[in-house]
């Protein structure tokens, strides 16, 4: 390993993990990305330079696969930066859209992490800030291909699934 900065893209969808609570509507609501002012600038990452992009706000149960190509659209045009990506999605749907972009671009030339949250991150109790800290430094050690990061653990696309009763990711077997 180097002290080499490393230049990672985060593209964020939408999702539980940028979820906000509207108090005039009574609702959660996806509107702009907060991971920059929530999570990022609290950390101290000497050696990372980090831009994040909005490139939708959608709650990932009514993406499809119009969004999943724009998602893929958007990781075509940012690896020839050639940074590391990280994906923030919806958990409902990551699956599909992690496996749509495997299955339609399987030779990304960068790592590409997807990840997201099970409670928004403006809860105490939120596994947001855990999840993108682990996929910042997944994005750093991993080769080219797509992945999941979730709840301590790393997923290869298209090798996991979402456990509804656990609220968390799991190998398939």
């Amino acid at each position: 390993m180097s002290n080499e900065v490393l230049h990672l893209q985060i593209l964020a969808t939408g999702g539980t993990i940028e979820k906000i609570y509207d108090e005039f509507e009574g609702s959660l609501q996806n509107r702009d990305t907060i991971v920059k002012n929530k999570i990022l600038q609290k950390l101290r990452l000497p050696y990372t330079e980090i831009s994040v992009k909005q490139i939708m706000s959608k709650d990932s149960l009514y993406m499809d696969d119009t969004d999943r190509e724009f998602i893929l659209n958007s990781i075509k045009k940012y690896e020839q930066e050639k940074k590391p990506i990280i994906v923030l999605h919806g958990t409902d749907t990551m699956d599909l859209t992690s496996k749509y972009c495997h299955d339609n671009y399987p030779d990304v030339a960068v790592p590409v992490v997807f990840t997201g949250a099970m409670k928004p991150l403006g809860f105490d109790d939120s596994d947001a800030a855990q999840n993108v800290i682990e996929a910042i430094f997944a994005a750093r050690i991993l080769s080219p291909a797509y992945y999941v990061t979730f709840h301590g653990k790393l997923f290869t696309v298209p090798n996991f699934r979402k456990n509804k009763q656990r609220g968390t990711f799991e190998e398939i077997e």
